[in-house]
């Protein structure tokens, strides 16, 4: 369920960009962009918390790492120049897996204001993806945005209706599911989760019955938290990453999806759409 501050912080970032970039499919393509480059120095830093190291960020392109973008002393139009290179250059990155890399394929800063830049950045800065499941609940609604259908065809099922398909179908931690219309990979997702869910402890199962009784927002699988997978072993884990592939006939759809998916906290889990 969005909460009141994840929209607020949403509109903000369209508020600041609406003067600059009218278009509103471009307004969440530039949020989109700027999430994943924000997700990605997340997960560097999480990696180094953990003892390991940093992989998006590393070597020649350390320097286009978020703290060093956000680092107080950097001027406005050096902002400007290092995010702007960050962005064209990513898909050039050997750290960055080949599906992020495709979304940064072609991407630039479609204007050249260092304090619209700045405003933009301090409220991406916000979000962090320790917070994955109030990202996936802004992104829908940054969907939203752009209207309930598009040319092509495309509209969001509301989630208690994927959720429920899904428990339906039941799908299993063997099975290979495809998903050809896959738009945001909500069904792909949910699916995932449903199978983490049915390979859980059953204190885990007990847990979520019991915050599903507290709250509404607790009753679909959004939280993947909730139900760890723990009766998976790495084989079995692995291969049901494998299992999972998606398509969408559409280009932006292919950036977009990226940021639900993370949801899962493995964004490399499904295979690449094709546009």
């Amino acid at each position: 369920m969005l909460d009141a501050e994840t929209k607020r912080r949403i509109d903000s970032c369209r508020d600041i960009l609406v003067g600059k970039v009218p278009d509103p499919k471009s307004q969440v393509e530039q949020i989109t962009i700027a999430l994943i480059y924000k997700f990605m120095d997340d997960m560097d830093a999480e990696a180094e918390e953990l003892g390991g190291k940093r992989s998006f960020f590393a070597g020649d392109h350390a320097r286009f790492g978020w703290t060093r973008l956000m680092a107080p002393g950097l001027g406005g139009f050096e902002v400007l120049a290092l995010y702007s290179e960050a962005i064209q250059q990513m898909n050039e990155n050997p750290g960055v897996p080949p599906l992020f890399r495709d979304i940064f394929k072609n991407a630039y800063l479609p204007y050249r204001d260092p304090e619209t830049l700045k405003s933009f950045l301090k409220e991406i800065n916000y979000f962090s993806y320790d917070h994955s499941e109030r990202l996936g609940d802004a992104f829908e609604y940054l969907l939203s945005v752009l209207g309930s259908q598009g040319d092509a065809g495309q509209f969001r099922t509301p989630r208690h209706i994927i959720d429920f398909m899904v428990e339906v179908m039941d799908p299993k931690k063997d099975e290979s599911i495809l998903d050809p219309a896959c738009g945001t990979a909500g069904f792909l997702i949910s699916a995932y989760k449903h199978i983490l869910k049915s390979n859980s402890p059953a204190e885990e199962l007990i847990r979520g019955s019991e915050q599903s009784a507290n709250t509404m927002a607790e009753s679909t699988l959004e939280s993947p938290s909730r139900y760890s997978g723990r009766l998976l072993n790495p084989g079995q884990r692995a291969r049901l990453h494998g299992n999972l592939s998606g398509y969408d006939i559409s280009p932006d759809m292919v950036r977009f999806w990226t940021v639900p998916s993370s949801r899962c906290r493995s964004p490399g889990f499904l295979s690449q759409p094709q546009s």
